[in-house]
């Protein structure tokens, strides 16, 4: 009996047409100039993928954290470093929503495609350990005096407002750590030159740099103490949509070697029909499942209002993985014809490995799992 599909909801569907569309066509010559997709980021969400997880009362779309995660899955299967930068915007912007201040000052620009955000916590010397960035701020009459630099920032090349995180206590820790709204053009930021990767350039990112940057205490964010926990919360979800990312670039791959596979003729017959590579690519299609329900049980979690850390970091870990194991069995079975840029699959490995460094190694989601494991058995 074949099981009947549920059909895709119209936000989607929206995004399948908006990727075919506007993202697939100019995919290559984003990675093979190297240059932000800055004019598609801008159009993307102006049609409304900006706000995915804005409250339709404040003309965001209301989509659920699981919608959201199809939506980027569906977008990234045209390039991951695109719709990396749509989660980015996405966080920001959903943080903003949730503050009434905040709200009427930068929301109406964030989902009309004016403003571009970035989320700037990561640092030259500190990754890993967030909470010992060394990034300040000290209050000075009216506002605050943000001194140091950050690095990979995504969007940062042309992002248009910068959510700095920085250290407000002598003694650190990330009790101290607050975030502040940072206007491109304010004086004393200087934005660095963007990384050349070894892909996912449309993400634009770069470092910054804050000498004696001034803003007023209206661009505090989050203050003192729900800074750390914005950024942690932010980057749990960011997990599980760069898992669905992961997924959707593996299903592309696979969906590519099946065609080429299916109208290759060797030894008198379709490749396809060899065992051996139907095996190779059953083995990634296994993966790819897996994968999917790792992730969509993490989107399902958060749905319910309950803590996602750690299927986050198990859907991460598995998904990355199995989109970089996968994608290259994909490329073999296509045989050098895998190489050629006009095909996807080059560049949807090199995402592949950009995505295992995103929002914390395979490591530290081992860390984040084992930590967990040893809770539960040292009780």
């Amino acid at each position: 009996m074949t099981e009947k599909v549920k059909p895709p909801s119209l936000l989607i569907e929206k995004a399948r047409i908006f990727a075919r569309d506007h993202v697939v066509p100019q995919a290559e010559v984003w990675e093979l100039d190297r240059a932000m997709a800055e004019m598609t980021l801008r159009k993307a969400v102006a049609a409304g993928f900006g706000g995915l997880l804005v409250a339709e009362k404040f003309k965001g779309s209301g989509a659920s954290f699981s919608d959201t995660a199809r939506v980027l899955e569906t977008i990234a299967a045209g390039d991951l470093g695109f719709a990396f930068s749509l989660v980015v915007h996405n966080n920001l912007a959903a943080s903003l929503s949730k503050d009434d201040a905040q709200r009427a000052l930068h929301l109406e620009r964030m989902l009309s495609g004016e403003k571009i955000g970035a989320f700037c916590l990561t640092e030259p010397d500190v990754g890993t350990d967030a909470a010992a960035i060394s990034t300040r701020a000290r209050r000075d009459g009216n506002g605050w005096v943000l001194n140091g630099a950050k690095a990979w920032v995504t969007n940062a090349a042309r992002a248009d407002i910068f959510c700095v995180y920085a250290q407000t206590d002598d003694a650190g820790g990330a009790a101290g750590i607050a975030s502040f709204l940072v206007p491109r053009g304010t004086p004393g930021l200087t934005i660095e030159s963007a990384y050349t990767l070894l892909g996912a350039h449309a993400m634009g990112t770069s470092g910054i740099v804050l000498k004696d940057v001034h803003v007023s205490e209206d661009m505090l964010f989050l203050p003192p103490g729900r800074g750390f926990k914005g950024a942690m919360a932010g980057i749990d979800l960011a997990r599980v949509l760069l898992s669905a990312m992961c997924c959707g670039i593996l299903g592309d791959a696979l969906d590519k070697a099946l065609g080429y596979a299916a109208g290759r003729q060797a030894f008198g017959q379709s490749t396809l029909a060899f065992q051996g590579l139907q095996w190779q690519l059953a083995e990634v299609a296994t993966n790819l499942e897996a994968a999917k329900l790792l992730t969509y049980r993490a989107a399902a979690l958060l749905d319910e209002g309950l803590s996602g850390t750690i299927a986050a970091a198990h859907a991460k870990k598995f998904s990355t993985r199995a989109a970089m194991g996968g994608v290259a069995a994909c490329m073999q079975a296509m045989g050098a014809e895998g190489l050629r840029t006009k095909r996807p699959l080059s560049r949807h490995l090199a995402a592949a490995k950009v995505a295992e460094y995103l929002d914390g190694t395979t490591e530290v989601q081992n860390i984040v799992i084992a930590r967990s494991l040893v809770r539960e058995y040292s009780r």
